[in-house]
């Protein structure tokens, strides 16, 4: 019967599977985040990074205690796990909530603390100088090299310069927090299911411990 012993068990280490599959995706997911990004140190992107290195070892933990039936480890996985959905879920939650001033404001953020080389490299690859006007305008020399990469059509135009990198990054960065958050919400839901079976199994008798009566009847007197 698939409510049965066998079939939570086997039940539990398929999703177990699965979620350490999860883990990797996640890990990828928010890798490539950053990377499609380029200079924004998202401390969202970084909450989705964290919850799919821990969900693999909480998946480890599950896998053990569904193939040992071992209680203490059933007991601590379903808690550790519930708490995990929280966190995720939160965290997803904020990626969807981020509108684009915020948005804006994290990635401005990232842009201040991240090293020059780095805002060489963006600006370079995208023909930008700067992260605002603002920031344009302050960068002086260090935009001077790329600035002759942009106005190559309008040398003799001394008001021509590069434009801010910012708006260049936008969608970029739109695309991250929606894709994180998207695939941290469905997968968090997900782990309340796990928690769920890791509970049913764990009160089921294993048939294949029968108790003490049933194997020695003699020993009892009724």
């Amino acid at each position: 019967m698939c409510g049965g012993f066998t079939c939570s068990k086997n039940a539990l280490i398929a999703l177990n599977i699965l979620y350490v599959m999860i883990g990797f995706l996640l890990i990828g997911v928010g890798v490539y985040a950053r990377a499609a990004s380029i200079v924004t140190n998202l401390p969202i992107v970084g909450g989705i990074l964290a919850c799919g290195v821990i969900l693999i070892l909480i998946s480890m933990l599950g896998l053990a205690g569904a193939v040992k039936h071992h209680q203490v480890m059933l007991f601590f996985y379903m808690i550790i796990l519930f708490m995990l959905f929280l966190i995720q879920f939160s965290i997803a939650s904020s990626c969807l909530a981020v509108n684009e001033e915020q948005q804006q404001q994290f990635a401005e953020q990232g842009w201040n603390t991240v090293p020059p080389e780095l805002r060489k490299q963006v600006q370079d690859s995208f023909l930008c100088c700067g992260f605002n006007a603002t920031s344009a305008a302050e960068a002086g020399p260090s935009c001077e090299l790329i600035n002759k990469e942009c106005c190559m059509d309008s040398k003799d135009d001394p008001s021509c310069h590069c434009g801010p990198c910012g708006p260049l990054l936008e969608d970029k960065i739109d695309y991250a927090f929606k894709l994180c958050g998207g695939l941290g919400i469905f997968f968090s839901f997900t782990e309340v299911l796990a928690v769920f079976l890791a509970r049913r199994y764990r009160n089921q008798h294993d048939p294949c411990y029968l108790p003490a009566r049933a194997v020695f009847p003699n020993n009892y007197q009724y």
